[in-house]
């Protein structure tokens, strides 16, 4: 198995989870012995929210490079970047290593294509759900993106940054989310994404009547496939 590198930290509840379902899988293949082989570059979650609050892109372009890089120099062969909204930063990622960075809104859109599913809801921070980095993404793979209202936006944000990046899960959030899924999907949409890598902590399968996309388990399974 070929290493995967890590930008973790954004937030540690999201690491912990790629680093168990790439353990797992590594498990399941090579015997239930073996773990995989990761990597992990862990950034200060609460530096990057600041930066984020200010929109300073800027700035978080160069440290989420100086992370690709130093996984590179430590052996990665390939990098995943352990958060959507992080993904604003991904160009600039890609400009500065030589090795795969795997994009979670791409190998999304591939799952949702083999699902033969043309509309989604996308729930996420607000940087995911009102910029364009995401939506143009799916849009590609014709892909018809829904959005909540911007209450409901507020409500959804305020959960992964207040709730699930510190590992609080409360029941009225989750009645929340399954509410804003239920309604969008009695206006047409067929699937949920799942599009932090918090929420597959709070929302499953079994909570909504539609397929959900968990980008989390997406993403570290198509660095594994790729890494074997």
């Amino acid at each position: 198995m070929k290493a995967i590198g890590l930008i973790g930290g954004v937030s540690p509840q999201s690491t912990i989870m790629y680093y168990e379902i790439l353990n797992t899988l590594a498990q399941k293949h090579y015997g239930s012995n073996h773990s995989a082989k990761v990597i992990i570059n862990s950034v200060d979650f609460g530096e990057i929210s600041k930066l984020a609050q200010k929109d300073r892109w800027d700035i978080l372009n160069d440290l989420m490079a100086e992370a690709a890089m130093s996984l590179e120099k430590a052996g990665a062969n390939s990098i995943l970047i352990c958060a959507n909204t992080m993904h604003l930063t991904i160009e600039a990622v890609r400009k500065k290593v030589s090795i795969p960075v795997l994009h979670i809104a791409e190998v999304t859109a591939e799952k949702i294509k083999e699902k033969k599913i043309s509309k989604v809801i996308l729930l996420g921070t607000k940087y995911t759900m009102e910029k364009r980095f995401y939506i143009d993404i799916l849009n590609s793979y014709n892909i018809d993106v829904v959005i909540p209202n911007e209450d409901a936006r507020r409500l959804v944000h305020n959960v992964i940054y207040k709730e699930l990046s510190q590992g609080i899960l409360n029941k009225s959030s989750k009645n929340s989310y399954k509410s804003i899924i239920s309604n969008l999907a009695d206006q047409g949409a067929e699937g949920v994404i799942l599009g932090c890598t918090e929420i597959p902590l709070l929302i499953k399968q079994e909570d909504v009547c539609i397929p959900i996309f968990d980008t989390t388990s997406i993403h570290a399974s198509k660095a594994f496939q790729l890494s074997i």
